[in-house]
């Protein structure tokens, strides 16, 4: 009973000093989501050149972070007529770009890291773009089209689905509107409603593994006693443990806490960061999505661009000597503590609290019920929509 009490103890105490982080994130990735129509990004990527390629990181880094909404949307631009790479460039950027995955990297483990993360993110973009072009031939991306005009459900249809931006009225009107207000409660609720699970088993995960695994077998697998060694293999074997762990998403951070406290390189833990897009369940939907030659070929794709990235990552960073030391993480040693972490998650419960009542009253659980399913016709395309009033 002890190491599940204690197991219990650290992702309780890591879920409270992330609490505020995660708010903000949501409330301003739910702002940013209630200015930015859905309904033009297709248009925004018709190729891979680099200026779209820019665009399409843009539009990702103020789209969800939900990773398998991430993976529908792309799809739904796809079949629109964007670009192949553009909308895979979307698809990382949405879950590598986005604000309330670098709040969280701060609070949990420190600047550099969430430094890293937009460095490291931009650049993981760029190697999968000239990879794709280097091994996706158009006669493959025509036959990934015609699978992804099947329509082949996946997660998350009827969020990507979902469009409650404003499309007219300055930035202000947009946010401080009635409409506005109700877009941001819908977008900060949904936010949660999609990531709660996983933020939930990376925090639990994490809490069993910090009690049970010593440090020691960490050190020995990523070769810590072997520094030079340590700064090639890390970023290799990174992603195969964010693969097995199955955590998706922003709900990796709590783990790679863990894996960082334990000694691991840094790029070791960049590249486990950037491996959310792999894990089985995506894979298996990117084979629903385009086919299992492409799927098969993405997976290699998206895992060479994730160590390539972290690689360059970890050697600009030493370079540099901005890696921090790995004794900066011990927020599971100190405990819930008053301090400026208590007031802040007040602050934003309150905040929560105050959009609620808004949430409940125009239609929020019904969206909530929705959001996991996809009506199409026949088709394919997808007919849902959800309209706040």
């Amino acid at each position: 009973m002890h190491w599940i009490v204690e197991s219990l103890r650290m992702s309780g105490v890591m879920a409270w000093e992330i609490l505020w982080g995660l708010m903000l994130g949501f409330l301003l990735s739910a702002v940013v989501q209630a200015v930015v129509s859905k309904e033009e990004m297709s248009r925004l990527l018709p190729d891979d050149r680099p200026g779209t390629i820019a665009v399409a990181c843009g539009l990702g880094a103020a789209s969800s972070s939900c990773s398998y909404a991430a993976a529908a949307l792309a799809r739904s631009m796809f079949r629109k007529g964007a670009n192949f790479s553009a909308s895979m460039a979307f698809m990382f950027a949405s879950t590598n770009l986005v604000i309330e995955l670098g709040i969280l990297l701060a609070v949990l483990m420190g600047w550099q890291f969430t430094v890293a993360e937009f460095v490291g993110g931009p650049l993981m973009i760029i190697f999968l773009t000239v990879l794709l072009r280097w091994f996706v031939s158009p006669a493959l991306v025509e036959k990934a089209r015609k699978q992804a005009e099947r329509g082949v459900a996946g997660r998350m249809e009827g969020h990507a689905a979902m469009d409650m931006s404003m499309h007219q009225g300055s930035l202000w009107h947009r946010m401080a509107s009635d409409k506005g207000r109700t877009a941001i409660s819908h977008f900060f609720f949904m936010d949660w409603y999609s990531l709660w699970m996983d933020i939930g088993l990376g925090l639990l995960i994490s809490g069993v593994i910090a009690a049970l695994v010593p440090s020691t077998f960490w050190q020995g697998f990523f070769l810590v006693g072997h520094p030079v060694a340590a700064r090639f293999w890390g970023p290799v074997v990174g992603p195969l443990v964010a693969v097995l762990s199955f955590v998706c998403s922003i709900g990796n951070v709590p783990l790679a806490a863990v894996l960082w406290q334990g000694g691991i390189s840094f790029g070791g833990v960049i590249s486990f960061l950037f491996a959310d897009l792999i894990i089985f369940p995506l894979l298996n939907i990117y084979r629903k999505y385009y086919g299992g030659r492409v799927a098969a070929l993405l997976g290699v794709l998206f895992y060479a661009a994730m160590v390539l990235a972290s690689l360059v990552v970890e050697g600009l960073f030493s370079l540099l000597h901005l890696i921090p030391s790995h004794g900066g993480v011990n927020i599971m040693q100190e405990g819930v503590r008053w301090n400026y972490t208590t007031w802040l998650n007040i602050a934003f419960l309150i905040v929560a609290a105050v959009m609620l009542p808004r949430f409940l009253r125009t239609g929020g659980p019904d969206m909530l019920r929705m959001m996991g399913n996809e009506h199409m016709d026949h088709g394919g395309h997808a007919t849902e929509k959800h309209c706040c009033h």
